[in-house]
C-alpha cells in the first residue's frame, strides 16, 4: 500500500480556510497512487487549546476526512478536537475515513502538561488498531511518541504506526531520533506527518515529515516546507522482518 503524510501549514483556528487548501493537497497525494493519506494533528485549527474550540463527534472535521475518503476512494485521517456525548472539554481525535466514509477513532493517550493541554483536553484510554487492507495500522500522536510502552503494547498486531505532529522545531531532533527509534525497536513501519508552519500561538514548526522501515531505515523525508512524501509499505515486510530477527519475542514486561 502506498501511503502519502502531507507535511502542511495550518490556518490558525480557521477550519473553513484548512479545509480548501487541504482539499487540493489530498488529491494531489491520491494523483500520486496513495492509498492512505496521512495529515497533522489538528489539521483544520492548529494546536488551540482557546476554550471552545472543540466540535461534536462527526462535526467538520470528522465530515471532511470522511467526505475527500469517499471521493477518492482512499483512507484519509488526521486530528480534531471532537467532543464526545455528555462531556464538556474534548478528547485530541484521530479520525481515520474509510474509503466507503466508516470512521474510526483514536484519542490521544497522553495531553501534553507541558503546554496545558491536559487542562483543556480529556485523555483517551487505549490505543485502536485497525485493518486497512492486508496491514494493521496503529495511530498515535504527537507526544505519544516519547512513550515506548504504548508502542510495545500495540507492537504484536501492528505493521504501521501513524503519528500525525505539532511538534515544535526546537526539538526536532527528538522528533527524528524517536521515529526511529519507534520503527527499531518494534520492527514496524512508522509514518510521522508534522506542520510546518507557525502557529498562532508563536510555535514554530519545521515538518521533518518521514516515512521509516521496519528496519529503521528512511524511506522518504522532507525539511521544510509545504510538500508530500510518499512511500510503499508491506504488512510481508513486516513479518519476513520479525521472522529473521526475533526480537520481539525476548521482551519482558
Amino acid at each position: 500500500m502506498r501511503i502519502a503524510a502531507v507535511q502542511h501549514d495550518i490556518v490558525w483556528e480557521d477550519r473553513d480556510a484548512n479545509f480548501e487548501r487541504l482539499g487540493p493537497q489530498i488529491q494531489r497525494a491520491v494523483g500520486a497512487g496513495a492509498e492512505l493519506v496521512l495529515l497533522t494533528e489538528t489539521f483544520s485549527t492548529g494546536f488551540s487549546m482557546t476554550p471552545g474550540i472543540g466540535e461534536p463527534e462527526g462535526g467538520p472535521s470528522s465530515r471532511f476526512l470522511a467526505d475527500r475518503a469517499v471521493e477518492h476512494g482512499v483512507w484519509v485521517g488526521g486530528t480534531c478536537p471532537e467532543i464526545a456525548d455528555g462531556e464538556q472539554l474534548p478528547y485530541n481525535s484521530f479520525v481515520l475515513a474509510a474509503p466507503d466514509g466508516t470512521i474510526h477513532r483514536y484519542r490521544k493517550l497522553h495531553p501534553f502538561t507541558h503546554a496545558g493541554e491536559h487542562e483543556r483536553f480529556r485523555a483517551g484510554e487505549q490505543p485502536v488498531t485497525v485493518a486497512v487492507g492486508d496491514l494493521r495500522v496503529t495511530p498515535f500522536i504527537c507526544y505519544d511518541l516519547r512513550f515506548a510502552d504504548v508502542f510495545w503494547k500495540a507492537a504484536p498486531e501492528t505493521d504501521v504506526y501513524l503519528v500525525p505532529a505539532n511538534w515544535p522545531s526546537p526539538r526536532r531532533l527528538h522528533w527524528q531520533t524517536l521515529l526511529q527509534a519507534r520503527a527499531i525497536e518494534n520492527q514496524a513501519y512508522v509514518v510521522g506527518c508534522n506542520r510546518v508552519g507557525t502557529a498562532g500561538d508563536g510555535t514554530e514548526h519545521v515538518g521533518d515529515t518521514r516515512i521509516v522501515s521496519p528496519m529503521g531505515e528512511l524511506l522518504a523525508t522532507a525539511a521544510e516546507g509545504e510538500t508530500i512524501v510518499l512511500a510503499d509499505v508491506d504488512a510481508a515486510e513486516v513479518a519476513a522482518t520479525r521472522d529473521r530477527l526475533r526480537f520481539l519475542p525476548d521482551r519482558r514486561g
